[in-house]
C-alpha cells in the first residue's frame, strides 16, 4: 500500500478543490467559542468570520485531538472543513507536539480521502508534516488481503507561513517519518519471519541502500570473536545469533563519532526462567531498540549529517530448550569480564554488554543505547516516558531533546549502593540483584561496567514506550511505536551543529 504524499498547497487552501480542509482550534475562555488557530484566516473569511460559531454548534470545543466535520456547502472549495483540537496553548501559541498529535489524529480520522489541505503547517511546519505521516501508518504485511479496509489519505498538502525553505523542511519531515515508519515495520514483523538470520539480512539491505559500511557476525564468527553473552542467549535457539554494524562516515569532515547501540532480541520468552504465557506476544517488540538506532543511523546518512555514526546491534532469540543458558551459568562477555546468570529473563542486559565494548573500541566521543530492558521502567514511569541514564551531562541532553521532540523521557539515576547488590560469589558480577527494587536502575548499573571508562554514554529504557499495547493515539498507532528515532535525530543534529 502506497504511503500518504505531502506537498505545500498552491494558492489560497479556501479556493483549493479538495476532499477536505483542515483547520486548528483551541478551547475558549469562560466557555466561549473554540478560538481558530493561525492559518485558518481565510476559511474563516469564508464563512464571513463565523466558522468558530458553526464549530462550536457542531460540538467543537477545542480539547486535544478531537475531531470534528462539517459540510462547507460551497463556501469553501473543499467538500469538508474539519476542525481539530489542539488543547490548551501558553499565550494561544500550540507547540510543535501539540500540532503533531492533532496532525496525526486528521490523518486517521480521514482515512481514505484522496486529496486533504491542512493549515496546521502555517503553525509549524514540521509537526504537521511528521504527524501527519505518522499518524496515517498502516501495517498491513501479513494481512490476506493488504488493501482492505480504509486506505490512508492519499495527499496532503500544507498551508505555510511564508517560508521559503517549505519543500526542504517537507523533505526532512518525510526523511523522519519514513525512518520512524522503518522502525516500526521491523517491530511489527512476526518473530517467525524476523529473527536474527533475517533481521541481519534486512538491517545489511537498508544499510547498503543507504551507503553505510556493512558488517555481519554469525555465530562462528561470534564465538570466534568471544562474544560470549551474545552466544550464551542465543545458544536455546535453532535461529543462531548475529551482531551487525553499520557505519556512516559523516561526510568529508565529521565532527564527532558516535556510537548506538541497540537491544536485538528478537523475541523473548525468558529462557529457562520463562514468563507467564499472557502478554508474551508482546515480547515481539523486544528488538525495539536494535530497530531503532538501525533506522537512525541510516537516517543520518540520508540527510547527510556532518556526524560520524555506527550502530552495533546485537540479535538473539532467548528461547528454552535441552541447549539454552541457564540460571547459574558463567558468562565470558566480549572483553573478558565474566557474569553470573541468575535469571536468563535478563537477557538484553548481556548481549548489550559485549556490543557496548564493541562499540567502544571504535574510541567515540558519545555512546548512547536503547533498549526494552526492564519491566521497572514501566513500573517508575509508566508506558509513554522512557528512563534515561548514563553521564549526568549526556543523560540529561538525552532526556531533555526527548521531551521536545514528543517522545517522553526523563533523567533518572545510577545509585552507587546499588552495585553491590551486583556482585557475584563465582564471577565479576552478577546479571540482577537478589530482590526487584530498583531494577531499571540496576540494570543501568549493570550496563555502565561494560562503558570505557571517560566515555560520556547515555541508557534509554524503552520497554513501555516503543510499543503500544492500547488503542491510537493523536500519531501513535497500536503496536510498534518508532521510540526513540526521533530523540536519537534531535541528539545528532545536536551534536551536529554544537559538538
Amino acid at each position: 500500500m502506497s504511503a500518504t504524499e505531502v506537498g505545500l498547497v498552491v494558492g489560497s487552501p479556501a479556493a483549493a478543490e479538495a476532499d477536505a480542509v483542515v483547520v486548528g482550534l483551541l478551547p475558549g475562555e469562560d466557555d466561549g467559542h473554540p478560538v481558530l488557530v493561525a492559518g485558518a484566516e481565510e476559511i474563516d473569511a469564508a464563512f464571513d468570520g463565523e466558522l468558530a460559531a458553526l464549530l462550536d454548534l457542531a460540538g467543537a470545543s477545542g480539547k486535544a485531538e478531537e475531531v470534528v466535520k462539517v459540510p462547507s456547502r460551497g463556501a469553501v472549495a473543499a467538500k469538508l472543513v474539519v476542525a481539530v483540537g489542539l488543547g490548551p496553548a501558553e499565550n494561544g501559541i500550540p507547540d510543535g507536539e501539540q500540532v503533531r498529535r492533532a496532525s496525526g489524529a486528521v490523518a486517521r480520522a480521514l482515512a481514505g480521502s484522496g486529496r486533504v489541505v491542512s493549515t496546521l503547517g502555517t503553525v509549524d511546519l514540521t509537526a504537521a508534516a511528521e504527524g501527519t505521516l505518522l499518524g496515517a501508518y498502516r501495517f498491513t504485511a501479513f494481512k490476506g488481503d493488504p488493501e482492505a479496509g480504509k486506505k490512508p489519505v492519499a495527499q496532503v498538502e500544507f498551508s505555510s507561513a511564508g517560508d521559503e525553505d517549505g519543500l526542504e523542511v517537507l523533505r526532512h519531515a518525510v526523511a523522519v517519518a519514513h525512518a520512524v515508519r522503518t522502525t516500526r515495520d521491523l517491530i511489527n514483523t512476526p518473530p517467525n519471519a524476523l529473527y536474527p538470520e533475517t533481521f541481519a539480512a534486512r538491517a545489511k539491505e537498508l544499510g547498503e541502500a543507504a551507503g553505510l559500511d556493512v558488517e555481519v557476525l554469525d555465530d562462528a564468527a561470534l564465538a570466534e570473536a568471544g562474544f560470549g553473552g551474545v552466544l550464551g542467549v542465543g545458544q536455546g535457539s535453532s535461529r543462531k545469533p548475529r551482531l551487525v554494524r553499520l557505519s556512516w562516515s559523516g561526510g568529508a569532515t565529521p565532527v564527532k563519532k558516535v556510537a548506538l547501540v541497540g537491544k536485538g532480541i528478537t523475541f523473548d520468552t525468558g529462557g529457562i526462567s520463562i514468563k507467564p504465557a499472557a502478554g508474551m506476544d508482546h515480547m515481539t517488540s523486544d528488538m525495539s531498540g536494535a530497530a531503532a538506532v538501525i533506522a537512525t543511523t541510516v537516517l543520518a546518512a540520508t540527510l547527510e549529517l556532518p556526524v560520524a555514526v555506527t550502530a552495533t546491534v546485537p540479535m538473539a532469540e532467548n528461547m528454552p530448550s535441552d541447549t539454552a543458558y541457564r540460571p547459574g551459568d558463567v558468562l565470558t562477555m566480549y572483553g573478558g569480564k565474566t557474569v553470573e546468570v541468575l535469571n536468563t529473563d535478563a537477557e538484553g542486559r548481556l548481549i548489550l554488554a559485549d556490543a557496548i565494548v564493541r562499540a567502544a573500541e571504535d574510541e567515540p566521543d558519545y555512546l548512547v543505547e536503547t533498549s526494552t530492558l526492564t519491566g521497572a521502567q514501566m513500573v517508575a514511569l509508566g508506558t509513554r516516558t522512557a528512563g534515561i541514564m548514563g553521564s549526568d551531562e549526556l543523560r540529561d541532553r538525552v532526556a531533555a531533546h526527548g521531551r521536545a521532540v514528543g517522545e517522553d523521557a526523563w533523567a533518572m539515576p545510577l545509585p552507587e549502593h546499588l552495585r553491590a547488590e551486583l556482585d557475584s560469589r563465582v564471577a565479576d558480577l552478577a546479571n540482577v540483584t537478589g530482590n526487584r527494587f530498583g531494577g531499571m536502575l540496576a540494570a543501568g548499573i549493570f550496563l555502565r561496567e561494560f562503558v570505557a571508562e571517560g566515555l560520556p554514554w547515555a541508557h534509554i529504557d524503552i520497554a513501555g514506550p516503543s510499543f503500544n499495547t492500547g488503542g491510537p493515539w493523536g500519531y501513535t498507532p497500536k503496536g510498534g511505536t518508532g521510540t526513540p528515532v526521533r530523540t536519537l535525530l534531535a541528539l545528532l543534529e545536536d551534536i551536529a551543529a554544537n559538538g
